[in-house]
């Protein structure tokens, strides 16, 4: 069992530091098949599609995820976590990846 909390964190829900410096604005994909494609009220709210017609989760203006509810590193939750695409649900507490994002944001440690 991780020592990782995710509920404590976030930072997973935050378009990564390497991506915003290179210009990407999309970050999680949300592919054919998705749980989340068949719900009309949670697609027209959490998805946006890109010029190239590739479908993302929508963020804010900081890159924050807006399914992402309270607040990073303080108590979190997915206003959609049983619909969430495969991107989010890969995710795993505590490797390498999470590790990254975590300092991103200044969240280092368990």
């Amino acid at each position: 069992m991780s020592a990782f909390d995710c509920t404590r964190c976030g930072a997973c829900c935050t378009n990564p530091a390497t991506n915003t410096a290179e210009g990407f604005v999309d970050y999680v994909e949300v592919r054919a098949g998705e749980p989340l494609l068949r719900r009309a009220d949670l697609l027209k709210k959490y998805v946006v599609t890109n010029a190239s017609g590739e479908r993302h989760l929508r963020l804010d203006a900081s890159g924050r995820c807006l399914a992402l509810l309270g607040g990073l590193g303080k108590r979190v939750r997915c206003a959609m976590y049983a619909h969430r695409p495969h991107g989010c649900r890969r995710v795993q507490a505590g490797d390498a990846e999470c590790l990254r994002v975590r300092a991103d944001r200044g969240l280092s440690g368990a």
